[in-house]
């Protein structure tokens, strides 16, 4: 795989790229790699990270080098390839746009020079694919937005950000899990629970998974109430 570049992100970690840029065939060989990794894991690897062209391993230093580690790792990638990924979960989110639920849409749509009704047809247009999960657990990072739609972030974020508040910034959305500061425009929010720490089990805690497949499904205010009283 002539595209792949490892570089050292500390004593204890490598960085595996897979191109500079954010696209659908890098992120499904930093999916490939990672599945493979879990499946058929190296003992000296402590975790994994992925991103949207990049996988961070981090092992244990005492046990192997990085170009110990990067010879394991090409063995890895030569059965890429061939490797076939399970289909991915398609899921739907309800989001009620506009009003104190979105309160950048009105901004937003100016910025374009569309109505908001337009934002909101872009934004549930689109079918999204999970690139990663970060930030805070359960805030997964959705691309690609529509290229009508690119849109900066805020230059000064909101102390506070409602949980399950629906943000684009730059080509990517997603949902805010939690109550925190955050600097993406706000369009909406769902009633859905993005992130569970009382799910016990093998039941994951994120409703969201690197690899899912999302889509948002505009609703009307009193649907928004009824599924929170659910």
């Amino acid at each position: 795989m002539s595209d792949v570049r490892f570089q050292p992100a500390s004593d204890q970690s490598l960085l595996v790229y897979f191109g500079e840029h954010i696209t659908v065939e890098a992120h499904q060989h930093v999916l490939q790699l990672l599945r493979l990794l879990e499946s058929e894991p190296i003992g000296s690897i402590r975790n994994l990270h992925p991103a949207y062209c990049s996988l961070l391993i981090k092992f244990d230093a005492l046990k192997l080098g990085h170009d110990d580690l990067e010879a394991i790792l090409r063995l890895y990638l030569e059965r890429l390839e061939g490797l076939c990924l399970p289909e991915p979960q398609q899921i739907e989110i309800p989001v009620c746009y506009g009003g104190e639920h979105g309160p950048d849409l009105n901004e937003v749509a100016a910025m374009h020079g569309v109505t908001p009704a337009r934002v909101i047809e872009l934004h549930a247009s689109a079918t999204y694919e999970v690139y990663f999960l970060g930030f805070v657990p359960g805030f997964a990072y959705l691309g690609e937005l529509p290229a009508a739609l690119v849109t900066p972030r805020l230059t000064t974020p909101r102390r506070t950000v409602p949980p399950g508040s629906v943000g684009i910034a730059g080509s990517q959305t997603g949902v805010y899990p939690f109550a925190t500061p955050g600097g993406w425009r706000l369009l909406g929010r769902t009633p859905l629970q993005m992130f569970r720490p009382d799910r016990g089990g093998t039941s994951p805690k994120s409703l969201l998974s690197i690899g899912d497949r999302v889509r948002f499904q505009p609703v009307s205010g009193e649907r928004l109430a009824a599924l929170e009283k659910a």
